[in-house]
């Protein structure tokens, strides 16, 4: 169980602070670095399958500008010596020994945590004053940073801005975070963040999807059901109807319709895990060789090749009968519950043979075929 919290216990910290309150912990990273910098970080922000982008301005002046990359080396060595942020996105995913920092946050649904994002702020760098629809941690990598915080604010943007940061912010608390410091932020607290030597924060950002991105593929998932799932039927009819009225037995009878389908606990469980296992992948994950067959796949298993999850792969499972319906990016595969946790598991996401029995080879399999598992020697 991750330590993260000090003295802390996590089941405290879930109890008192989780989605309720800021936290802000002294220390919680001093010993638990993997060796990444701000030229790591550059190197990946040049490449053009990394997601990353260039701030630079201060508020209030409210001077923004802002670049997507993918950059030119020398687009670095142009920049002013303060005043600048670089920052990349699903960095673990790039750089896949990072993800065993993400194991840290463990005791959270694993189909919750989103991605490592890492930036690096000169002097005086900022995003400005913004808001956030998800939980964050906020991990202070090396140099200081200020903080300011507000639960009370105006939800106003700046108009004519490429960033979304607010047009107003008034700080109700305000820190210096120094390295291994961490700020964990819930939803909705406008938080704006001032390097104030140079230094890097590594923001682990939680999954939260919308009503809106449910209910859009909710009706993609029932369009897909034959006849377009239940159709709309009557209440009892009289004779009496006003010409053109939708009467209230009426609106009621597709409400209960619609409730029908949600509360098909089965049917929606498993539209759940699915859209989740596909939502906001940047990328998704090819077979990088030719097929295999579960007799050559038992058979590299067994010569001691070991398969790992595709960094790109978002998994998630479950329970059906004894068994787990895993689901890699979309796609749906019955395995023993045991390597469905295996495979989901963040601080060794590898196939350990111990858990491979005779009905998993061809979940394996199809995993491998579809790029979702891949040999660490490839």
């Amino acid at each position: 169980m991750s330590r993260i919290f000090g003295e802390l216990s996590v089941e405290t910290f879930l109890a008192r602070y989780w989605q309720k309150r800021p936290l802000l912990v002294r220390g919680a990273f001093d010993r638990d670095f993997p060796s990444f910098d701000e030229h790591d970080l550059a190197g990946l922000a040049c490449e053009s399958f990394a997601e990353s982008r260039l701030v630079q301005g201060q508020f209030p002046k409210n001077n923004w500008q802002l670049e997507h990359g993918p950059f030119e080396e020398s687009r670095f060595s142009e920049l002013p010596e303060s005043g600048w942020t670089l920052l990349v996105q699903d960095v673990e995913k790039h750089y896949p020994p990072l993800r065993a920092f993400m194991s840290h946050f463990d005791f959270l649904p694993s189909w919750r945590l989103d991605d490592l994002m890492i930036s690096f702020a000169a002097t005086g760098g900022s995003a400005g004053p913004h808001v956030d629809q998800y939980d964050v941690f906020l991990v202070q990598a090396s140099g200081s940073k200020r903080w300011q915080i507000s639960e009370s604010f105006s939800p106003e943007r700046l108009a004519d801005c490429p960033l979304d940061v607010l047009k107003t912010f008034s700080p109700e608390q305000a820190w210096d975070v120094h390295a291994g410091d961490m700020l964990y932020l819930p939803p909705n607290i406008a938080h704006h963040g001032v390097a104030l030597d140079d230094g890097m924060t590594w923001s682990v950002g939680l999954r939260a999807p919308a009503a809106a991105d449910l209910f859009s593929a909710m009706a993609e998932h029932v369009a897909r059901l034959p006849g377009g799932g239940p159709r709309y039927t009557d209440p009892p009819l009289s004779a009496s109807i006003r010409s053109g009225e939708l009467d209230s037995r009426s609106a009621r009878r597709a409400i209960d319709m619609l409730r029908d389908v949600l509360e098909d606990e089965a049917g929606f469980t498993t539209f759940m895990a699915q859209q989740l296992s596909h939502f906001g992948v940047a990328q998704e994950p090819v077979n990088p060789g030719p097929d295999l067959s579960p007799p050559e796949l038992r058979n590299r298993i067994q010569q001691g090749q070991t398969l790992v999850t595709n960094p790109w792969t978002r998994m998630t499972w479950i329970e059906s009968d004894s068994m787990a319906k895993l689901f890699a990016v979309g796609m749906c595969v019955r395995c023993s519950i045991e390597l469905a946790v295996n495979l989901c598991n963040l601080d060794r996401p590898e196939v350990d043979p111990k858990f491979i029995s005779a009905a998993d080879h061809e979940a394996l399999c199809k995993l491998v075929n579809a790029g979702h598992l891949v040999f660490s020697d490839a």
